[in-house]
């Protein structure tokens, strides 16, 4: 095995991940500064979590599954947010959530039961979602390389929350193709934040205290390590004081 792979084994467990953890990672393979392969990063980091947990990536969609193609299949529909996501997509004993645009792939003890009913919600981090699973598991989230501000759990704060800016007033429709390749109608609703100002998901750092949120490296990549159940709980009373926190503009209130 790798040097690398050892070495981001025990960053991790330096910073905080642990045997039997649920952890969702939102990364940036070129922070680490490796020339090992995304699988020997994604291997390591399922090592870190051990058997007994499971280890999950955003595999949003977004980019390609618009109004031009409103079409998500379970097998080829691409991940748009980076290479350690997409390899992930593609790895033995990995159950991807059905969802058009903000599906989850999940590997370990965990991972049938956080993706299995996603297609429930008409939302894009609905109840049923992965992300919305996680406080209740004592899930983390792992910001690996990618600073505090793309954390796709933070559209199932502002869910909860029932921020005013969310969503757009109709659903779009879209065919589905899940694993085993039958397809079904539905409609669901898309985010609309883009109306009102971009996001401002740092300003998590800003609520969240003490080991809520911990700090560290893995090889080269800052990281941050957020504790899922304190952040929706924060981000909720934050957002419920002043609905527009976690925007960068207020306009068009």
């Amino acid at each position: 095995m790798s040097t690398t792979f050892d070495r981001i084994v025990n960053d991790a467990r330096a910073l905080g991940i642990h045997e039997g953890d649920t952890v969702l990672v939102h990364s940036s393979m070129k922070s680490l500064q490796i020339t090992d392969s995304p699988v020997v990063v994604i291997d390591a980091l399922q090592a870190a979590v051990g058997d007994t947990g499971t280890l999950l990536f955003p595999a949003l969609s977004f980019s390609t599954v618009n109004q031009d193609n409103p079409f998500f299949s379970y097998h080829d529909t691409p991940v748009c947010i980076g290479l350690l996501a997409e390899t992930f997509r593609h790895q033995p004993g990995v159950f991807r959530s059905m969802h058009p645009t903000h599906s989850v792939c999940a590997r370990g003890a965990r991972a049938e039961e956080l993706t299995g009913d996603h297609i429930l919600d008409n939302t894009p981090v609905g109840v049923h979602s992965p992300y919305r699973k996680l406080p209740a598991l004592g899930g983390k989230i792992l910001m690996l390389g990618c600073g505090m501000g793309p954390n796709t759990f933070m559209h199932g704060v502002e869910e909860a929350a029932g921020a005013p800016y969310l969503l757009l007033p109709e659903p779009w429709h879209y065919t589905m193709e899940d694993r085993d390749r039958n397809r079904f109608e539905v409609d669901h609703f898309r985010h609309g934040i883009s109306r009102f100002g971009g996001q401002n998901y740092k300003r998590a750092a800003e609520v969240l205290e003490g080991d809520e949120v911990l700090h560290g490296n893995i090889c080269a990549a800052e990281c941050h390590l957020i504790d899922t159940a304190a952040l929706m709980r924060r981000g909720v009373d934050a957002i419920r004081k002043d609905p527009y926190f976690f925007l960068n503009l207020h306009v068009n209130k």
